[in-house]
């Protein structure tokens, strides 16, 4: 079994060495144009080239659980195209999303701005009833976040495209329950993988039916966020902020206006890393079953786009 490396941006060699020494007696190795044929590719961002040099390859397995840039390029016809459910990303996707909550909801943004300013300040407490937090996409990150904003007693509620029945959660599903899951929602989370059906998705008209004084944290694609849409309902009150950690374009342009808008917090892509290890492992295994012929967890849906 031959297994090609191409991960971009990404340093090749412990990626190799984890694989090598998981799968023994397989040859791993760094794609390199005029590469031999392989029987699978662990890939991240990988050019065209790889895939037109590659016409054989059985499965591709992405570094990450989004997979929307491999979905722009033409995969070989018989591969199977798999992603990562988890590798400690949901943990860390629970915890960002729980911390840019809290934050928002105690409103520590304002208790530092006015520690800053040497002033003992105070605000009268909020209750939680009050903040239902919506999660959009409840997928295996998206049940984590929805299940670890419950253990802080907020009101969760959880919309996706199929039907879904997660414990703690009010959940709503379709196109026809998409309005009703915003109606009550204030403070919105956007796990969705990102599809033709789902860019923009977060524009004027969707992030209106919030309640008052929304918030919106965005912890899945840039694409799926209408900039202006939402900098015009900042400016115009309706929403009283955001935590973005993903944008269109990345990084974020200087000059770009999310880095200076007062109620808006930018972070740089970091809600849920890559774990090395705990990816190579579940990679792994996936080559192991693909190669024993049992079940696949983790194969996208072309078709769908996740």
């Amino acid at each position: 079994m031959r297994i090609v490396v191409c991960c971009t941006e990404m340093k090749p060699a412990p990626w190799i060495a984890g694989l090598s020494a998981a799968l023994p007696g397989a040859t791993v190795e760094e794609w390199r144009p005029g590469a031999p044929q392989a029987d699978h590719a662990v890939v991240w961002a990988p050019p065209q080239q790889l895939f037109d040099e590659q016409p054989r390859l059985k499965g591709v397995f992405n570094t990450g659980a989004g997979v929307d840039a491999l979905l722009k390029l033409r995969l070989p016809p018989e591969a199977v195209l798999v992603r990562l459910d988890d590798a400690g990303m949901s943990v860390q996707m629970a915890e960002f999303v729980c911390h840019a909550l809290v934050r928002h909801f105690r409103e520590l943004d304002g208790y530092e701005r006015d520690a800053a300013e040497g002033r003992w300040s105070f605000r009268r407490p909020r209750p939680r009833s009050d903040f239902p937090v919506g999660v959009m996409g409840l997928g295996v990150l998206g049940q984590r976040v929805a299940q670890a904003v419950a253990g802080f007693e907020f009101p969760v509620r959880g919309w996706s495209r199929g039907a879904k029945d997660v414990p703690g959660v009010q959940c709503f599903a379709g196109a026809q329950q998409f309005d009703a899951f915003l109606a009550g929602t204030r403070v919105l989370v956007n796990l969705l993988p990102l599809t033709p059906e789902t860019e923009n998705i977060m524009n004027r008209a969707t992030l209106g039916r919030l309640l008052p004084a929304g918030y919106v944290i965005n912890v899945a694609r840039g694409a799926h966020l209408v900039d202006e849409d939402l900098l015009a309902l900042l400016d115009g009150g309706h929403l009283a902020g955001a935590a973005l950690d993903v944008f269109r374009t990345e990084p974020l342009p200087p000059g770009h206006p999310f880095w200076a808008h007062p109620r808006i917090t930018v972070t740089p892509h970091t809600s849920a890393r890559t774990l090395r290890d705990e990816s190579i492992a579940q990679i792994a295994r996936k080559i192991r079953a693909f190669e024993q012929g049992e079940p696949l967890v983790g194969v996208v849906d072309l078709q769908r786009g996740y």
